[in-house]
């Protein structure tokens, strides 16, 4: 079945509606045929709305109706499309305060709330940095052609003692330039820049 991701804060606002909705042939300026939005493109299947947190109150109110009904309309059409889709949302802000500070709908909330899973951060998750270090030093040795990486006793010590701050895509980062300064195989503690 589809599987459709977008990043609700990596699109600018003004063009959010068309990217999740689509737009009927003639809708605005440009639009010189017709195009699927994100929801029509995941129906049978999944939508990931990442950065839930990030999109307007404007947009709030159209995404709320298009999870209630499971139905969306292009831009410049009148006619509802039904939807058979699963909806994933996540993101790294506090919705609740978001709701008491009026930034968040609190409607849309308790909808996108239907089974909520809490991520504690990396620092919290015992020896998941270890597991994702080995995982990432694996990814971008296949990516670069590097051959087999390993990272020392004491290199995989220093991440586990990390606050980890920017969590998974900070580790990432950290890795994949451990991977330019280690010299050799073998990534040492002191290739490893935080």
């Amino acid at each position: 079945k589809p599987y459709v991701a977008i990043n609700m804060a990596a699109i600018p606002e003004d063009i959010m509606e068309d990217e999740l909705f689509g737009h009927e042939r003639g809708a605005f300026t440009g639009a010189s045929a017709k195009r699927k939005g994100k929801f029509e493109e995941a129906d049978g299947g999944t939508i990931f709305l990442d950065e839930i947190g990030e999109i307007s109150l404007n947009l709030q109110v159209r995404l709320l109706r298009v999870l209630q009904e499971k139905k969306v309309t292009r831009l410049g059409s009148n006619k509802e499309i039904s939807l058979d889709i699963r909806v994933i949302a996540a993101t790294n802000k506090n919705l609740a305060k978001l709701v008491k500070k009026g930034r968040f709908r609190e409607d849309l909330y308790y909808r996108v709330q239907g089974f909520l899973i809490h991520l504690p951060d990396l620092k919290d998750r015992g020896n998941d940095v270890k597991v994702l270090a080995r995982h990432f030093v694996k990814v971008f040795a296949e990516k670069n052609n590097s051959g087999e990486i390993k990272l020392d006793e004491a290199a995989l010590e220093k991440l586990s003692q990390h606050d980890w701050t920017g969590n998974v895509r900070e580790l990432m980062s950290v890795i994949e330039r451990a991977m330019l300064m280690c010299s050799g195989n073998v990534i040492r503690d002191r290739d490893l820049v935080f």
